[in-house]
């Protein structure tokens, strides 16, 4: 069994092998070629822009891909959604595709632009917010530089942001967020029907998560004697509720847990205050809930 697999080529590209690097699964890719191996004999793959990944998904192309939500709504296409993953090019976010207009304009409201033209990559999602507000304007497809257009070749754009600086650096205003995105694993219906097919599809979805759970979190490993228990547990920001385990020593047990990293600053001297000795903390690849 083979599973054909597409990762965005682009904008994601970097952040998605790096993602994939995390979970375990090395991704070899070339300058010079569109096709990539891995470091599982069953897993393919092949570098595809993320606006083409839904189509050639739901044509069998290919089994599954890593696409954004946004263009998977944008084509229409009846693919299978099997997980969302968090991350954009620069941030651990959602990412918007906001309605901007310059700012020394007078349109302050989706309903200021009745009438006008819109130019943007995301041509039908576009159109059907504003045909769910009851707005007549002209929708126009931006091959990009979609920033500039304004006021000359258009009056206002939907455009994707991370943080606003380049909607800002060109002088606009955001007015609305027409919709919210991020990665998603989508796949082929007829592979998802498939029984190894579609547990490899799951595997590759649940590696992913685990990574992305684990950033920006350790694990922490203590002991302490059972009479300080409770005043160790007090200062646990648990993911869940802690492991306990006991020793060979019956007066002391091993406490484990997770935490955000930013927390052990905080925690690690409270926990040694509450007389917790022999304090670990451990750097994590993976947490899958």
């Amino acid at each position: 069994m083979k599973l054909r697999l597409g990762i965005p080529k682009g904008s994601l590209q970097d952040a998605t092998l790096q993602l994939f690097q995390r979970a375990g699964l090395e991704v070899y890719t070339s300058s010079r070629s569109y096709f990539a191996s891995t470091g599982d004999p069953e897993i393919e793959c092949m570098l595809i822009r993320a606006q083409e990944m839904a189509r050639y998904v739901e044509h069998g192309a290919l089994d599954a891909g890593l696409t954004g939500r946004d263009w998977v709504m944008e084509s229409g296409l009846d693919v299978v959604p099997v997980a969302d993953l968090i991350y954009a090019k620069r941030s651990r976010g959602k990412v918007r595709w906001v309605l901007a207009a310059p700012e020394d304009s007078p349109f302050q409201r989706p309903q200021d632009l009745s009438g006008r033209i819109i130019a943007t990559e995301l041509v039908n999602v576009t159109r059907n917010y504003f045909r769910n507000k009851g707005l007549d304007v002209q929708v126009e497809f931006s091959w990009g530089a979609t920033e500039v257009k304004p006021p000359m070749l258009a009056d206002a754009i939907v455009e994707v942001t991370e943080t606003g600086t380049s909607l800002k650096a060109n002088r606009l205003r955001i007015l609305e967020t027409v919709l919210e995105s991020n990665p998603q694993i989508i796949a082929n219906r007829s592979s998802w029907a498939e029984v190894d097919k579609r547990h490899k599809i799951e595997s590759l979805a649940l590696m992913l998560r685990g990574a992305m759970e684990a950033r920006d979190r350790v694990g922490l490993m203590l002991n302490v004697r059972k009479e300080n228990l409770e005043a160790v547990l007090a200062v646990l920001p648990a993911l869940k509720n802690p492991t306990i385990s006991t020793l060979s020593d019956a007066n002391w047990v091993a406490v484990n847990t997770v935490i955000e990293e930013s927390e052990a600053w905080l925690v690690i001297p409270r926990l040694k205050a509450a007389q917790a000795q022999g304090i670990v903390e451990y750097p994590l690849n993976k947490v899958v809930l």
